[in-house]
């Protein structure tokens, strides 16, 4: 049986290898403005995202952070291990890590508006 190609393979079971093959898929950004730090990883010195306790807490524009915790995709996290941009939220599902974590790469590694932009 062949398999559907519209299916979503998972990233991985294990969140330490997910965030492994993510780390490595975001240091091949070709911008070059990813660093992997024991606290997790920082764009532009700024961390945008690390796992905890299994799930991959990320830094995102506060609406995009109260939609995905409206839809149950992510769940909102208190403190983060910096001051945030935006509001940081925690995914436990691994598929949604990539994008996720792509889009607090692009939102903390803006400059701020009349600075560089």
């Amino acid at each position: 049986m062949e398999a559907d190609p519209t299916e979503r393979t998972p990233m991985t079971d294990s969140p330490v290898v997910a965030f492994d093959l993510l780390t490595t898929q975001l240091l091949n950004d070709p911008d070059l403005d990813v660093s992997l730090t024991a606290t997790g990883l920082h764009v532009r010195g700024r961390l945008f995202a690390y796992v905890d306790a299994g799930s991959l807490v990320v830094d995102l524009p506060e609406a995009r952070a109260a939609d995905l915790v409206g839809r149950d995709v992510a769940a909102p996290v208190a403190a983060g291990r910096a001051e945030p941009k935006g509001a940081w939220v925690s995914i436990d599902d691994s598929d949604d890590w990539p994008e996720l974590a792509a889009e607090a790469h692009q939102f903390v590694g803006e400059p701020a508006v009349g600075k560089d932009s």
